[in-house]
């Protein structure tokens, strides 16, 4: 059975009244304070016999006294409903915020008889409302600072909120509501447009976020790049919509454009430049060759028969783009031939590149021939063009080519059949017109037989052979080349010199020359620096009469030389315990290059490990 309010007993209701966590009082239609409840004194710190002549405004903080007597006034005169924000002193001396709320009780006839009221504590709402208004303030100023706005989107695709920075971005109204979706659509720029309706559809159908540039088109009619940041918001892994921030990076973008377009200027400024580096490399290295072509004899001088077929030979490939295999001993003047070819042909105009196979360390000779780009290897500080490159259009001129190296050999092949290469580090397919020509004192028919060379590239270089011959089988043509080296050297020297003894042309003739024209030039040369009158003679100790030799090895002959080489290697390994490298090591024994000690080891097939010591094979 409900209990009646009618049926409570005073001292229950009283306890009731003390029991509410609210200050509870009462007045008199006039405003007098009759009543307070346990709570009220206690709050105040007061005692129920304190209350007489005691004033209610001692309790209120005074900058707020005026304030709520005005508004409990105006209530009182008017008999409306009475809330007022003040704060009210409590027993131990701190003020607090507290929500006063006062409603009227009336009679029969609608006079005010008595006025009920309350008063709560707000002083931690009031302190969690300022700091949120503060930290309101503070996002809002960050946010203007950094021009950096912020937006919430919900799942049905409206905005709940936009920050007044973020109305400053895209140039609208702070003052309006925030966009909808189809006005914010209509501020994107239309080629971002498209973009931006999928991301959005992306976003909602799959609450993921998003980090994306966009441009905008202000209502003044001015572009900016935007940068949007969002990410999804879950409840309960239920999808709540998406939080994000905007940010206006358009002088960001531009400098990252005229960054890109400095950049692009300096790629291009580098090429180019790189470009004029390797033509005058090219330049540099043509210059180089015809300094070294001016050194040398730049006439083909002689009658004999021997010369007259090779020249005859000369006059019919030159024109062609044939590859030559010029063949002959050291000094017979292959060069000058190969000159000679090139001079004649349709490549005259273009670079005469010459490459000593023979003198260029193994290690690096791909690089010498190919180029190489930057990094390729340690010390390749920079890229290179090749010899090949350097070439391209005219004519390469390959010396004791029996010397190069077997790795070199099969890229050389690739080059002779297919005109094409890649730097050594690099993997640009780089194409060139280069006429081949080679030259070797070696029988490179016999380094086949040997393994020293490969056969398909034989083949492939001895489309034109040529064999120069050697000094002692045009003997008729020593004494032409002896008055055109007199008249060189003589100039040069600034000697007059008319006449050759008898003697000194005998010597010559009967000399077997086993250097050749070479060996003549040196001859005649020191003969001319010591020449002090007009008459051009030598000493007889300067020429060594030996026998004559072979201008072709024969393969007995040459398995000979091989079986001693054999043997003296294996000898000095031996002693040296399989060692090839170091003070103690075979190569310093026999006074060669660790490299060619190693080539020729290969050649042979000799196995070094035979000669090392079991602790040694062990370790």
């Amino acid at each position: 059975m409900p209990l009646l309010v009618g049926k409570i007993e005073f001292t229950d209701l009283q306890l009731l009244i003390d029991s509410i966590p609210a200050l509870i009082h009462t007045s008199l239609p006039d405003g007098y304070l009759d009543y307070f409840n346990q709570r009220w004194l206690e709050y105040v710190g007061l005692r129920l016999e304190d209350i007489e002549g005691w004033k209610w405004t001692n309790s209120i903080h005074p900058d707020d006294v005026a304030g709520i007597v005005e508004k409990w006034r105006a209530c009182l005169a008017s008999g409306e409903v009475f809330e007022y924000k003040a704060r009210v002193r409590r027993a131990d001396g701190e003020y607090r915020w507290m929500m006063h709320h006062k409603v009227p009780q009336r009679d029969e006839f609608g006079k005010i008889v008595k006025w009920y009221g309350s008063s709560i504590d707000i002083d931690d709402q009031k302190c969690i409302e300022q700091a949120l208004r503060r930290s309101e303030f503070y996002l809002s100023e960050g946010q203007r600072l950094a021009q950096m706005g912020s937006w919430a989107f919900d799942p049905s695709g409206f905005f709940d909120f936009w920050s007044p920075q973020l109305f400053a971005i895209y140039g609208l109204d702070a003052s309006k509501a925030a966009p909808t979706l189809a006005e914010y659509l209509a501020t994107i720029h239309p080629q971002d447009r498209e973009f931006m309706v999928k991301t959005i559809e992306k976003m909602l159908a799959e609450g993921s976020g998003c980090d994306v540039k966009k441009r905008i088109v202000r209502p003044d009619g001015a572009i900016r790049h935007v940068r949007c940041v969002g990410i999804p918001v879950f409840d309960n892994k239920i999808f709540k919509g998406l939080v994000g921030t905007a940010v206006d990076v358009t002088e960001q973008e531009e400098l990252t454009q005229e960054l890109r377009q400095r950049q692009a200027a300096l790629e291009k400024a580098f090429n180019e430049i790189q470009t004029l580096k390797d033509q005058l490399y090219k330049e540099n290295i043509a210059l180089r060759e015809e300094i070294d072509k001016a050194s040398m004899f730049e006439e083909i001088v002689g009658s004999s028969e021997a010369l007259g077929k090779v020249l005859s030979q000369v006059a019919r490939v030159a024109p062609t783009d044939s590859t030559v295999l010029i063949l002959g001993e050291t000094g017979t003047g292959k060069e000058l031939i190969a000159r000679a070819i090139h001079r004649r042909s349709n490549r005259s105009a273009g670079a005469f590149i010459r490459v000593n196979c023979s003198a260029i360390p193994s290690s690096l000779i791909a690089s010498e021939l190919f180029g190489h780009e930057k990094g390729a290897f340690t010390g390749a500080s920079q890229r290179r063009i090749g010899r090949f490159e350097s070439a391209d259009g005219g004519t390469i001129f390959l010396d004791e080519i029996g010397d190069l190296p077997m790795e070199t050999q099969i890229t050389l092949l690739r080059v002779l059949q297919e005109r094409e290469f890649e730097r050594v580090g690099g993997n640009e397919t780089i194409s060139v017109d280069v006429r081949v020509l080679a030259a070797t004192n070696r029988d490179l028919q016999v380094a086949v037989a040997a393994g020293a060379f490969r056969q398909d590239l034989f083949y492939r270089l001895n489309v034109f052979p040529i064999y120069v011959p050697a000094l002692r089988e045009r003997r008729e043509d020593i004494p032409l080349l002896v008055e055109y080296m007199i008249d060189r050297y003589g100039a040069k020297s600034g000697k007059k010199i008319r006449k050759i003894t008898k003697e000194t042309l005998e010597l010559f003739q009967s000399y077997t020359w086993p250097g050749n024209i070479r060996e003549l030039q040196n001859v005649v040369e020191r003969a001319v620096i010591l020449c002090e009158g007009d008459s051009f003679s030598v000493d007889e100790t300067w020429l060594q009469r030996g026998s004559r030799p072979s201008s072709r090895l024969t393969v007995p002959l040459l398995a000979k030389v091989a079986q001693r080489e054999r043997e003296v290697i294996e000898s000095a390994l031996a002693e040296c315990k399989g060692r090839i490298s170091g003070p103690a090591g075979a190569a310093a024994k026999l006074g060669i290059p660790r490299q060619t000690l190693e080539s020729k080891m290969a050649k042979l097939g000799i196995d070094r490990y035979r000669f090392k010591s079991g602790w040694e094979q062990t370790a």
